[in-house]
Formats: C-alpha cells, structure tokens, sequence
C-alpha cells in the first residue's frame, strides 16, 4: 500500500536517519530518484545517496524530528530539527564529541508511494560553526 507524502516523509526521517536503517533507503525512494542539495551534483538513484548517508552516518549521532509537514498533492515539504553529537572522522575531520542543533527542511515529489525527487537545504553552515570547523563571522559595529 502506497503512504501518503506526510507518512513517506516521517518513514523516511525515523527509518533512515533516526533508526540508521539503511535498508529503507532503497525501499522508500524510487530507482531513479534525484536527491538535490546534499553535494555539488545531485544524486540519482539510492546508490549514488548512500556514500552521502554513509559519511554523516559515520560522523554524526543525530535525531532528526520532523516539526510540521505542507502536503500539496503529490509533494510534500518537512520541516525538521536536528540534533545530536559529531562522533567520528567521516566529513573530513575528527570527531570534536561537540553536539549539534541545526534546522532544514526537505520538498519531496512522492511517486507511487516512493520518493521521486528531493530538495534538500539543511543549515549545515551551523553545523560546522557548532563543532568549530567554521568560525562565526565577526557581525558589523
């Protein structure tokens, strides 16, 4: 049975990256998704996701909430919170142990009750000031 977009959103979210269930990344997105905004390039296909899950798998101990979803038809956009720990070397420095607290949010067109296509725009920027790759910019007088 096909989930709505809400549902698929929050699957996706609770199965992937709150239960690391890699799994479900090939049983909730279609053959040939494209996922945008994770890379300079977008992805296409699950296989071409998993290195990206793979490395903020490795380096991040997160739970992802999803606050609030905005259905309309067929897309869906999620709008999440997370949080957790930077735990290992997996995005290109070692583990501070510091914790994170960032926000994004997620447009997905839902296909035959899989995800066929995501936009992706996570303030990662924050991130990377939390665990002190990226100083924050000295504000204007």
């Amino acid at each position: 049975m096909n989930q709505s977009p809400d549902a698929l959103a929050r699957a996706w979210f609770d199965e992937v990256w709150n239960n690391r269930d890699e799994s479900a990344i090939d049983r909730l997105m279609q053959p040939d998704v494209l996922a945008h905004g994770l890379g300079p390039e977008p992805f296409r296909g699950p296989g071409a996701f998993k290195p990206f899950y793979h490395a903020l798998k490795g380096a991040l101990d997160i739970k992802v909430e999803v606050v609030r979803t905005i259905v309309q038809g067929d897309m869906c956009v999620a709008h999440c919170h997370v949080t957790g720990k930077h735990v290992g070397p997996t995005l290109g420095g070692p583990a501070t142990h510091k914790n994170v607290d960032f926000w994004g949010m997620t447009l997905l067109h839902v296909k035959d009750g899989k995800i066929a296509e995501g936009w992706n725009t996570f303030d990662f920027l924050t991130m990377y000031q939390q665990v002190g790759w990226v100083a924050n910019p000295v504000l204007p007088a």
